[in-house]
């Protein structure tokens, strides 16, 4: 190797190196976390209990794009954005 080419190497090496780590231990998984959590929202449907961001359980009343309706206790029906669901419950109880 020329030494240009070293030089190169040795000034640009390290930001590549960087660069990867950057996308394998963050990027990715992160992207892989929010499809999971897309998927999770497109499959919401009425009649599936689910839990809040704020901690909040209830049941799916109704659900349109931006807003679900949740039942939370008996007479209680409150209205709560779609993006504020964190886990679908009666999902997760299947699948165990």
């Amino acid at each position: 190797m020329s030494p240009e080419t070293m030089a190169a190497l040795s000034t640009w090496g390290p930001i590549l190196v960087m660069i990867m780590i950057f996308y394998f231990l963050l990027y990715r998984p992160q992207k892989a976390a929010q499809k999971r959590r897309m998927n999770m929202l497109d499959s919401l449907k009425v009649g599936h209990k689910v839990m809040t961001i704020g901690g909040l359980f209830g049941t799916i009343e109704a659900i349109d794009d931006k807003v679900v309706r949740l039942k939370i206790a008996a007479n209680t029906v409150i209205e709560v954005s779609r993006a504020s669901i964190n886990s679908n419950i009666s999902l997760e109880e299947q699948q165990d």
